[in-house]
């Protein structure tokens, strides 16, 4: 009897590790009676935002931007309602960093990528593992069928000592309705 309940205790706690573990995946979505595509920059599948090249020199002090690019978030195809609607881009960053940051998977060190939103005072998004961020709402107006949002990307410096090399971070988006 000892050991059914030595097992079964073993079990139990195993169970609640599980749980926990770094193996789970979530997943996250949404059901509306409003359906509109997104792009951004024009583009549907993959859109890529092309910052400038910049020295590394031009980080002066960790915290330090340079490179800010705009980029459109554009909604269309949506279902006409009568009344306004409220539309956030929604982001979930892949290796974001300390500071909040998308981190970089290039080769350039102490750099990442900031998103700004620009709706919000050009307020930086704040990535953290696992969660979900959102701008500010862009809104549909009662009638239309299409919307947009304008975001801004920039280099932030991470550390002191910006080294050369390429910059790339990336983030899975989507839209939400309101």
């Amino acid at each position: 009897m000892k050991l059914k309940v030595a097992a079964l205790t073993l079990i139990v706690f195993s169970g609640a590790s599980f749980a926990d573990s770094t193996n789970t995946v979530q997943f996250k979505g949404e059901v509306t009676s409003q359906t509109c595509s997104v792009d951004i920059n024009g583009n549907k599948t993959n859109p890529i935002v092309l910052l400038p090249t910049v020295p590394a020199s031009a980080f002066t002090s960790v915290g330090s931007t340079t490179g800010d690019t705009e980029f459109t978030v554009n909604v269309t195809g949506c279902t006409s309602e009568s009344t306004d609607q409220q539309i956030q881009t929604v982001f979930v960053g892949n290796n974001p960093t300390s500071n909040g940051n998308l981190g970089n998977g290039g080769t350039a060190s102490n750099v990442s990528i900031q998103l700004l939103d620009n709706g919000n005072s050009s307020a930086p998004l704040t990535f953290a593992n696992g969660t979900t961020v959102a701008t500010s709402d862009m809104t549909l107006a009662a009638g239309n069928t299409s919307t947009s949002q304008t975001l801004t990307a920039r280099y932030y410096a991470e550390a002191a000592g910006v080294t050369a090399g390429s910059v790339i971070a990336t983030a899975q988006y989507a839209i939400s309705y309101k």
